[in-house]
């Protein structure tokens, strides 16, 4: 029996939810980060031109493949390829990348909850600055409280997206994204009231030429890539509950500067609290959990300062999981002819039990030896993998796909009508067919160590987190 597919409610509805799940947790630290340590104003100029030229046209792409086939990613590629063909591995790949990251988000997530708890108590306020760093590391290293973390929020992302599209994803993301952007703005208002303000803005946007390599342009590549929540199958199972009138490269376009605004909104939030305490602003991830719980408690209102933004945090964690379950439960309801609550409840609990080793990593509770073997904690080495390998891997093949493998007319037809959407569509096809697999597969070999360029970070982005490391920074 063939299941009637839903779509969404509305464009607003659609939009929120898209941009909900590009700006994660990545979006929120890394990228501030990242744009401090590679020359400021270039590397933020860089990553603008990225999410242009790289970001926006394959976001085209993916929603393309979504609404032409009105399948997930699997079933996008089964159905559009020419037969016998085997480019629904691409498919595969964002659905497995998408299981992997949620095993490892709701343990990073989990923490952002307890955090929150931690702000309501005033925790912060009774502790040293040396004894602040010492909670992160008892939460960590506490395989019981993490696993409960874990838990309640694989729990809490489920329950969402085993109401449906309308009623569950749409409605929620709608009401956490508007939610996230009113805490954003909020926290950026109260930033601009501190004395580390005007140095935080130079630190982002002054072109800093020593810091900037060939490099730089390449992990401006890879951060525009994946902050937009590209091959993992997303974005093609968003594009599938789209209506046919919908304009795609219209709305691609509103989501990617979305996600540009986020993210400068991000880091003009963060810094300025860094650097009215003269701290290093590239201490890293860790910050989230060492450093900014100490520094709230030295501002006034730091109660709610703190309780806000940690809220900030999880909501964001929260916008980008629910896609991750919703793109392998799709799958497996088009597949296995599941229904929508029996195929969500499978891979939440899937991605819970796939989770517990992370969840443990820091207590070494499973495989005690596995960082001494791999070199990293469990939670490290799958984030490595998924980020470095299956994502850019499953983009390449997405890309060549879409240049090579797809019908022209297949395509032309997701475009509007009209003599500037035809040139439109026409640039749109050459980057999509010559000059984005040619980047994609330029960044593999970079971050695979095959190729190095002088200033190499060699650093890998993580899905829309960077985790915090048991190392310090």
């Amino acid at each position: 029996m063939t299941q009637t597919r839903e779509h969404w409610g509305s464009r607003l509805g659609f939009i929120l939810a898209a941009v909900g799940s590009a700006i994660g947790l990545g979006v929120l630290w890394k990228f501030p980060y990242t744009v401090g340590k590679n020359g400021g104003g270039l590397f933020l100029f860089s990553y603008f031109i990225c999410i242009i030229i790289i970001g926006i046209p394959v976001l085209i792409g993916e929603l393309l493949l979504g609404r032409k086939s009105q399948r997930a990613a699997v079933g996008a590629f089964s159905t559009l390829a020419k037969p016998p063909s085997r480019w629904n591995i691409a498919g595969w790949l964002g659905v497995f990348s998408s299981f992997l990251i949620m095993s490892f988000y709701s343990v990073i997530a989990g923490w952002g909850m307890s955090y929150i708890l931690m702000s309501l108590v005033g925790l912060y306020q009774k502790l040293s600055p040396e004894d602040v760093p010492l909670v992160f590391e008892k939460l960590s290293k506490s395989g019981s409280i993490t696993l409960f973390w874990h838990f309640l929020f694989t729990l809490i992302t489920m329950s969402i997206v085993l109401t449906g599209v309308r009623k569950g994803i749409e409605f929620w993301s709608k009401l956490m994204t508007r939610a996230l952007f009113v805490i954003l703005i909020a926290l950026f208002c109260y930033s601009m009231t501190l004395d580390g303000f005007d140095q935080a803005l130079r630190f982002i946007f002054y072109p800093n030429v020593e810091q900037f390599h060939f490099s730089s342009i390449l992990e401006a590549l890879g951060l525009a890539f994946f902050t937009l929540s590209l091959g993992q199958g997303i974005m093609i199972s968003y594009g599938s509950y789209m209506r046919k009138g919908e304009n795609i490269p219209q709305m691609a376009c509103v989501i990617g500067f979305s996600v540009i605004f986020v993210a400068i909104l991000a880091a003009m939030t963060i810094f300025p609290v860094i650097f009215t305490f003269g701290l290093d602003p590239e201490q890293g991830s860790g910050l989230i959990f060492k450093t900014l719980p100490y520094l709230f408690a030295q501002l006034p209102g730091s109660l709610v300062i703190s309780t806000v933004f940690f809220t900030l945090f999880v909501f964001t964690a929260l916008t980008s999981a629910i896609p991750f379950i919703e793109v392998v439960a799709t799958n497996i309801m088009e597949l296995a002819r599941w229904p929508r609550k029996k195929a969500a409840f499978v891979v939440a609990a899937g991605t819970f039990l796939f989770g517990i080793p992370s969840a443990l990593a820091f207590s070494h509770g499973l495989f005690p030896s596995w960082e001494k073997v791999y070199g990293d904690n469990f939670l490290d080495t799958i984030n490595q993998f998924v980020s470095n390998w299956m994502i850019p891997i499953g983009g390449l093949l997405t890309s060549l796909f879409i240049g090579w493998g797809l019908k022209r007319e297949f395509s032309r037809g997701e475009f509007p009508l009209g003599k500037g959407w035809e040139r439109i569509y026409r640039g749109w096809h050459f980057f999509m067919k010559w000059i984005i697999p040619l980047t994609i597969f330029f960044i593999i070999l970079q971050k695979s160590g095959i190729i190095h360029f002088d200033g190499d970070h060699h650093g890998s982005y993580p899905v829309e987190h960077d985790a915090p490391r048991d190392k310090g920074s």
